[in-house]
């Protein structure tokens, strides 16, 4: 568990990030190199890597946050930065791609880790039943 002053948490994400067009110009050297850029820029954001991994064509991330991370804005920030620098530092890939972006506009980001949902929502239910008795 996670904590600050006021509070106690526990938050994980899962974050899959796609090239544009799904264009396969991801190789370790360049997931490496993604991942170092994350490390660099994640901390401003209260995000933790926990674990990164790649495929030729996507990136998947699992993170933690905390409740005052900015998810959205981390992740366009993120995106942006790595975009520039990726291209700067690898040009091949700008020989792959048609235009300026690295990553396709949209991404998909899941909540994870803790109790799964119907434990949650027994709990729940069980606490508002309790407090009737």
């Amino acid at each position: 568990m996670d904590h600050n002053a006021h509070s106690v948490y526990l938050m994980y994400y899962h974050l899959i990030m796609v090239v544009k067009y799904r264009r396969k110009v991801i190789d370790d050297p360049i997931s490496e190199r993604a991942k170092e850029i994350w490390e660099r820029i994640a901390p401003d954001y209260g995000i933790t890597l926990e674990e990164w991994n790649h495929d030729v064509d996507h990136v998947h991330v699992m993170f933690r946050a905390q409740p005052k991370s900015e998810l959205s804005k981390f992740i366009n920030a993120y995106k942006s930065a790595s975009s520039r620098l990726l291209k700067k530092e690898y040009p091949q890939i700008r020989e792959r791609l048609w235009k300026e972006a690295f990553w396709s506009q949209s991404f998909c980001l899941l909540t994870a880790g803790g109790a799964p949902i119907d434990v949650i929502r027994s709990y729940i239910s069980w606490e508002s039943i309790r407090q009737l008795i």
